[in-house]
């Protein structure tokens, strides 16, 4: 018998485990968990990608959506340390798409970024070597304006390095069976059923948020593994939703890997947050044979605290099947070097701000649609009161602002009154004071040199997940707090939220003015709306 043959009749026969409290009606009810399917390199290094229209059935109609070689997300593609890749990238949709491969260390020529457009019916091909150590990265759009929308689409799949030194880790690497993607979104759908993506005031200030979990494309899916240790790969694949993830019964996360690679040693947590754009490798001991849920706890981010997500909303049944799995937990995972001594080196302020108009409208936006509890933990006053009575409200016009229905998107936005200076909604957000445009990249980095960047959120309380391309980086504080061990190793995404972050970056390939690397919030509505600057690195 083969061992997936096996692992079925496992699955079928079950443990009679106790399953999560708020479903054990419904336990033979949900649906499997997808696994994408894994897409390596032909003989001949080539990777094709095709992107394109599907369907998906979530709720009484069929919803339209985007996929890569499907109609949702993509497949995982994987290659290997030292691999020469050729990958060609087929635009099947009625618009233009760009391809980002977001955590990988490549040249800018084929980073994917927002001038590597591929228009309807085209197709974009790059090639580049794996150079880097393991990790799990991912790929989505980065077209300038529309990044959240086509995410929001269901753009986006997982891209996982090897090497050699993790391959001789004992860790579980049975795709699909002890070792599975997560891929965390939120999404929400019209009267029809469609789904209701809006660039306006309220998403480009705080965000584009859904009232819908979906993991690996489905609503609260189950899994059946081994009675070992499962290894989870983890990404927060949301617009700009953040994610605080346990189990069900509290056992213990055992993290192994962050967005650039494995740690040097497991770090144990009973919650584990994750940014958007983020990525955590995390052991689960399952020798108990006991069911449980991955839930996602309430975050304490503007907008993001209604209904369903206001409560423990489970995201993942993991069921032990009977079949033995992995037994042990490696001690050690991979070496990290020593942080250098940053003393003298080249230091750069980044500074992440709103337009006040674009901030005032999209408070006002947000409390008519979400009420005070959209809010948790600001403080609206000067006397710290939460009451929307206490703020200084004065010439605003409710009846005459946008609330997240009309059409905003790629037009100039009126203030409020009609005595207060329009503003242009993609230069709503900006860093060092500009918005992001496509041809003028901010500054020159020298390529091979480690610098140190500060990025600063100071002023501004909203969450900005800053993301990095071209390089991995160490954090030297984040939010202006000592570096929590799990965020301590090799990062893409680092955490500025009213506070200043503090990170080591080095780019060992070039990118020229016309194929610059980007710097920018991953809170994708952000991104679109200005949030965002380009840079060249030179020898």
């Amino acid at each position: 018998m083969q061992r997936r043959d096996f692992l079925k009749l496992a699955s079928a026969l079950g443990c009679a485990s106790a399953l999560p409290w708020w479903n054990k009606a419904l336990a033979a009810e949900r649906p499997t968990l997808p696994i994408p399917t894994l897409l390596n390199p032909d003989d001949t290094g080539v990777i094709k990608l095709n992107v394109q229209q599907g369907q998906m059935l979530w709720r009484r109609n069929p919803t339209d959506t985007w996929g890569y070689n499907g109609s949702l997300l993509g497949p995982t593609l994987r290659a290997k340390q030292g691999q020469r890749l050729t990958i060609q990238v087929n635009n099947q949709l009625s618009e233009t798409t760009t391809v980002h491969w977001h955590g990988l260390e490549i040249p800018g020529t084929s980073d994917g970024g927002p001038q590597a457009t591929i228009a309807e019916g085209k197709q974009w091909q790059t090639q580049f070597t794996i150079e880097q150590n393991a990790a799990t990265c991912w790929y989505h759009p980065h077209t300038h304006g529309k990044t959240g929308h086509q995410v929001a689409m269901g753009l986006a799949g997982l891209f996982i390095l090897d090497d050699e030194e993790s391959q001789r880790l004992p860790l579980p690497n049975h795709w699909g069976i002890d070792d599975i993607p997560v891929v965390l979104q939120d999404k929400r759908l019209n009267s029809n059923d469609q789904l209701d993506y809006q660039l306006n005031v309220l998403s480009a200030s705080v965000g584009w948020f859904g009232d819908m979990m979906l993991t690996n494309g489905v609503e609260y899916p189950s899994h059946t593994a081994p009675r070992g240790w499962l290894r989870l790969r983890l990404l927060n694949g949301c617009n700009a939703r953040s994610l605080n993830v346990a189990a069900s019964d509290g056992r213990v996360l055992y993290v192994i890997g962050s967005d650039g690679g494995l740690l040097a040693e497991p770090v144990a947590l009973t919650k584990l947050e994750l940014l958007p754009g983020e990525r955590f490798e995390v052991m689960v001991d399952l020798r108990d044979g006991k069911a449980f849920d991955l839930v996602s706890h309430p975050v304490q981010q503007m907008g993001m605290t209604f209904a369903p997500f206001d409560a423990l909303l489970p995201l993942l049944r993991i069921q032990p099947s009977l079949l033995g799995g992995h037994t042990a937990l490696p001690d050690r995972l991979a070496s990290l070097p020593a942080l250098p001594n940053f003393k003298g080196l080249t230091t750069r302020m980044l500074t992440l701000s709103m337009d006040p108009e674009l901030d005032h409208q999209g408070m006002q936006a947000l409390m008519a649609r979400s009420g005070n509890s959209s809010m948790p933990g600001m403080s609206m006053s000067e006397n710290g009161s939460d009451n929307m009575a206490d703020m200084d409200m004065s010439g605003m016009d409710h009846s005459s602002m946008d609330m997240g229905e009309s059409n905003t998107q790629h037009s100039t936005t009126a203030a409020m009154n009609g005595d207060k200076k329009p503003f242009d909604l993609y230069s709503g957000n900006k860093i060092n004071g500009k918005a992001f445009t496509m041809d003028s990249p901010m500054f020159e980095v020298k390529q091979g040199q480690t610098e140190r960047w500060v990025i600063s959120g100071e002023g501004d309380m909203m969450l900005h997940p800053f993301h990095i391309h071209g390089t991995r980086f160490r954090i030297l504080q984040e939010n202006g707090k000592s570096v929590a061990p799990h965020r301590a190793g090799w990062k893409d995404i680092v955490r500025v939220e009213g506070g200043r972050s503090e990170v080591l970056v080095r780019f060992d390939h070039q990118a020229p003015k016309e194929r610059a690397y980007m710097a920018h919030c991953h809170l994708l509505e952000h991104e679109d709306t200005g949030m965002m600057l380009s840079f060249t690195v030179k020898p």
